[in-house]
């Protein structure tokens, strides 16, 4: 009985080791692409630039950055925040 267990528990630990080698075990948001969008943010005061999506916004705040990001270009957006009381996605860019 113990070394079934044994063996039961080594080939439990490579499977688990194998999956998280092979990246099976990332979530379907970092997967598609959708982790965290532009960790470093604004390193100056940020400034409006442009509004992104639908009106009223119903995503969160990672989903208007990554709608900025996608519309206007990494190097154009810093952050995007839902905002306001009709919750609009706004873009921000670093000030000049």
């Amino acid at each position: 009985m113990a070394k079934n267990f044994n063996s039961v528990s080594f080939t439990v630990l490579l499977l688990v080791l194998l999956m998280a080698s092979t990246e099976i075990l990332q979530s379907e948001a970092t997967r598609n692409g959708q982790g965290k969008c532009l960790p470093r943010g604004c390193k100056s005061t940020p400034m409006f630039s442009e509004e992104c999506g639908p009106e009223p916004f119903t995503g969160s705040n990672n989903d208007c950055c990554h709608c900025c990001v996608t519309k206007y270009g990494k190097d154009a957006v810093c952050k995007g925040v839902v905002e306001g009381a009709e919750s609009h996605c706004h873009c921000y860019k670093e000030s000049a």
